[in-house]
């Protein structure tokens, strides 16, 4: 007698489970992830440090993960090839993009018509890693420090070329925002790459061109340029001797940076997934000297943080672009 009252609670019990599991947006049948392999888009071909320095950490969470981070450069368009097809991806998880300060920081405000929005196509995972520029010279510029350099400016409006790696590039901009605090003018000189600025700076062609820490820091600890200063609001770690802009133009402030992202659709529970992986391996003093001697310094950040901190990279390269009136076509 007592055999079918038990059924039936046992039945209510289920049925009083999967609806819990149902209002709470829990799938019952939900498969753990990734069960296949995660790719990751960078927009640059590859060599450059965002392609180095995330090609190391897929590497380290593919050693965690149960299938691989599988990188995928997609370059093209100052990087537009790349976050367009990482806008329009499923967002199942199974695509994660590489963010940085051209592409989603400095390109939402220089190219019209951008196939994709920085803010709305994505949620940001968090920094991976972030860069300072540094001034560099030639030798032979008679310059050697940031006050020299705007008295050398001032004498001579518009009379000193810089080179950069392209026009709208951090390199351009960072060196426009330094014009402008400065009150100075100086002649852009726009390279197809940084690769070719700097030949034409270590041939003497041009007496200076602003750079990523990352590429320059060979050349300067061979001699073959002079640093002048840093572009980050205190001294690269790389350059401990080396002054900040700042030090002489209080609130100077431009850098570079990567980091990752997602269509913005993706499972939360996914981003919190990888943001708390990523994370933890930059939070690894093994893992954070690497990335240092590969250029950059580790930046680990939660969603929050990483999702205003590119609207607020956004904001400042605008008021940048807009002060210089760079604008590109897209």
């Amino acid at each position: 007698m007592l055999r079918h009252p038990a059924r039936r609670q046992l039945l209510g019990a289920g049925l009083a489970l999967a609806g819990a599991a149902a209002t709470s947006g829990i799938s019952l049948a939900a498969e753990p992830w990734p069960t296949r392999p995660v790719r990751l888009l960078i927009p640059f071909p590859p060599g450059q440090a965002t392609d180095t320095i995330l090609r190391y950490i897929a590497d380290e969470l593919s050693r965690q993960w149960p299938q691989r981070l599988v990188v995928e450069n997609r370059a093209g368009g100052a990087g537009v090839v790349g976050m367009e097809a990482g806008a329009r991806a499923t967002a199942d998880g199974y695509t994660l993009v590489a963010s940085t300060s051209g592409t989603n920081g400095i390109n939402p405000s220089i190219i019209p018509n951008l196939p994709y929005d920085a803010v709305k196509d994505f949620t940001y995972i968090t920094t991976v890693f972030t860069v300072p520029l540094v001034i560099v010279a030639n030798p032979a510029f008679a310059p050697s420090t940031v006050p020299e350099l705007l008295a050398a400016a001032k004498a001579d409006p518009g009379g000193i070329n810089y080179g950069s790696g392209g026009p709208g590039t951090s390199q351009h901009l960072s060196a426009e925002m330094f014009a402008a605090r400065g009150g100075v003018k100086l002649t852009h000189v726009p390279y197809r790459g940084s690769g070719p600025a700097m030949a034409d700076l270590l041939g003497g062609n041009i007496p200076m061109m602003f750079d990523s820490v990352a590429s320059a820091l060979p050349h300067i600890q061979g001699g073959r340029i002079k640093a002048i200063a840093v572009t980050s609001a205190g001294r690269a770690p790389q350059l401990p001797d080396v002054p900040a802009i700042a030090e002489t133009l209080p609130g100077y402030d431009a850098i570079g940076w990567a980091g990752l992202c997602v269509p913005a659709a993706t499972p939360r529970a996914i981003a919190e997934r990888v943001n708390t992986d990523v994370t933890a391996l930059l939070r690894d003093p093994r893992i954070a000297a690497r990335v240092l001697e590969l250029g950059g310094a580790a930046a680990p950040q939660t969603i929050e943080e990483a999702n205003a901190f590119v609207a607020s990279e956004i904001r400042k390269w605008g008021d940048v672009a807009r002060a210089a009136g760079v604008r590109l076509e897209g």
